[in-house]
């Protein structure tokens, strides 16, 4: 097959140990794993970071340390920036600013930042132009054509509720196919109306602000995320539906959800996505007996 389907990861910072492990198993027994995909990208945002939005950033590993891993296996590494409520005071806080300037050196691979806010965006164009940028989920986009014309962004994840969307999908032209990023493995109800104002509160936790806590009121909230539920979604993309519906019209980036899980169910993601049958025992097993390693 001539197409690769380009997976973009979760948890630069926050599953750090997880792919300290994983990656060299991937590379090393590269066998183990499809043939069809590689990984493109790994994202995240470390904690207290104000610019963060999506999901409330963690991990305790040095930034550095995060980068260095990503470049070693020739993964481009993206800042979560994705809050939505910034103002121009924002801009100058220096934690973030550190982290553009660290992330911004490094150039091979590629760096990038996921970006909602405009004022966030023009500031960075401006201020590191060596990154390219990802127009976050967060905006909770219905129309992608408009979006995917813009210049300024690379990649443009749009609501998951479009992922089956194969009527307007076919009216694209290639070059935006190749920007479209969906997110496979949403577990939030399709019915939500809430979606923009969950993500709100978090950026307003991200900025500091006493913010009540978000109340999700879709059926079964209460348990949480399952990836079992999330695959009985309509809007759920499956290895099949990438082999034989999104690759063949020429869609190849594929974004992985999961920052504000824990390192067991990030696990199940790579294997149910890159990993054979054959070998997901294998690689569970390598995974799990790894001392230096807690998942749960």
């Amino acid at each position: 097959m001539d197409r690769i389907a380009k997976y973009h990861l979760p948890g630069l910072f926050e599953f750090y140990e997880l792919y300290r492990v994983f990656l060299p198993l991937y590379c090393t027994h590269r066998d183990w794993f499809y043939p069809w995909c590689d990984i493109a990208s790994l994202y995240g945002a470390p904690a207290d970071c104000l610019w963060g939005g999506g999901r409330v950033g963690g991990g305790d590993v040095r930034p550095r340390d995060a980068l260095a891993l990503a470049q070693e296996y020739g993964i481009s590494a993206r800042l979560t920036f994705s809050n939505s409520l910034l103002q121009p005071e924002h801009l100058s806080d220096p934690t973030c600013n550190k982290l553009c300037r660290l992330f911004a050196a490094c150039d091979t691979p590629q760096n990038g930042v996921i970006v909602h806010s405009e004022l966030l965006l023009d500031y960075l164009k401006r201020t590191y132009p060596s990154f390219y940028f990802v127009s976050s989920t967060t905006k909770v986009l219905t129309e992608f054509a408009q979006e995917t014309a813009r210049e300024d962004f690379r990649y443009v994840v749009p609501d998951f509720r479009l992922n089956k969307a194969f009527d307007r999908l076919a009216t694209l032209p290639q070059d935006q196919r190749d920007k479209l990023e969906f997110l496979c493995n949403e577990c939030c109800w399709v019915g939500c109306r809430d979606r923009k104002v969950c993500y709100e509160a978090v950026s307003r936790r991200n900025l500091g602000l006493d913010t009540p806590e978000h109340r999700c009121t879709a059926p079964d909230a209460a348990q949480g995320y399952r990836f079992s539920r999330a695959m009985e979604s309509p809007s759920f993309i499956s290895t099949e539906d990438i082999l034989t519906r999104y690759l063949p019209q020429g869609f190849t980036n594929f974004k992985i959800e999961g920052r504000g899980l824990g390192s067991a169910i990030v696990l199940e993601f790579l294997l149910y996505y890159l990993t054979k049958p054959e070998y997901q025992l294998r690689v569970r097993e390598e995974i799990y007996l790894d001392s230096m390693l807690e998942l749960f």
